[in-house]
């Protein structure tokens, strides 16, 4: 799941939760809005975490010396 969906389940969540008075029997609609907006923001910190990783960079290597030859003169 990437951003986009880890964003979508933080908005239907957040509608679930906030913007709907719906009564469905055996299900709290409110509690599974919390709970899809609760994994949305876990897997958006994870997909953050995992793309930080994957770009920082590891450090240059040093340059090579070069060693001029100076036995072979004219």
């Amino acid at each position: 799941m990437g951003m986009g969906g880890c964003i979508d389940l933080i908005a239907v969540g957040a509608i679930l939760t906030f913007a709907v008075d719906w009564q469905v029997q055996g299900m709290n609609v409110r509690l599974v809005g919390l709970i899809l907006m609760a994994v949305g923001f876990i897997g958006m910190t994870a997909w953050v975490s995992v793309f930080k990783r994957r770009h920082t960079q590891p450090p240059r290597p040093a340059a090579p010396v070069i060693e001029e030859d100076h036995r072979f003169t004219r």
